[in-house]
């Protein structure tokens, strides 16, 4: 008798795990696995007149090359610390290097003045969030799904996160 209740007992356990992995986004396997990649938001404060830039343009601010907006703010550069998955993200997709190779950069140029903004870091997205809200010429970067009213996602060549050709992205686990 206990094994038959013993037998039920995991038919029905697994019965009730497919029925839950079939309702789950994206097709989620049962181990788990996250439905796809997320993207990553450029945001800036939301008095910023800046609306799109190129990749390339991109790369001149986050390398500290250009320190001043179109309507001569100060740019203040906001990096999540190197423990972010999303820093890795901005790191090879803008900067074209490894943390390694980021933090020699800035210490030359600062050094050599070629480089004239060192980025503030923080922990976490809603310390960046609540520094580029309140830093006018501030611009950092955030998963997609932590933006909020309080700041602007800028486009990149054209794009905002949830289009399909849009470059900075999480890579899926």
């Amino acid at each position: 008798m206990r094994r038959l209740i013993s037998a039920v007992a995991v038919i029905s356990a697994t019965i009730l795990i497919l029925v839950v992995s079939s309702d789950a986004p994206s097709g989620a396997a049962l181990a788990g696995v996250g439905s796809s990649e997320q993207a990553l938001a450029i945001i800036v404060n939301q008095s910023n007149p800046v609306e799109n830039f190129s990749l390339i343009e991109l790369k001149k601010i986050f390398l500290g090359e250009r320190s001043h907006w179109p309507n001569g703010r100060r740019i203040t550069l906001v990096m999540l610390d190197p423990a972010q998955p999303e820093r890795k993200v901005i790191l090879r997709e803008i900067y074209g290097m490894t943390e390694k190779d980021f933090n020699t950069h800035f210490m030359q140029g600062v050094f050599t003045g070629a480089v004239t903004i060192s980025p503030k870091t923080f922990a976490s997205s809603s310390e960046v969030r609540r520094f580029v809200f309140n830093v006018p010429g501030a611009i950092g970067y955030v998963r997609s799904s932590d933006v909020d009213p309080s700041v602007k996602v800028l486009r990149i060549d054209g794009r905002l996160p949830d289009d399909k050709d849009y470059k900075l992205r999480l890579q899926a686990r």
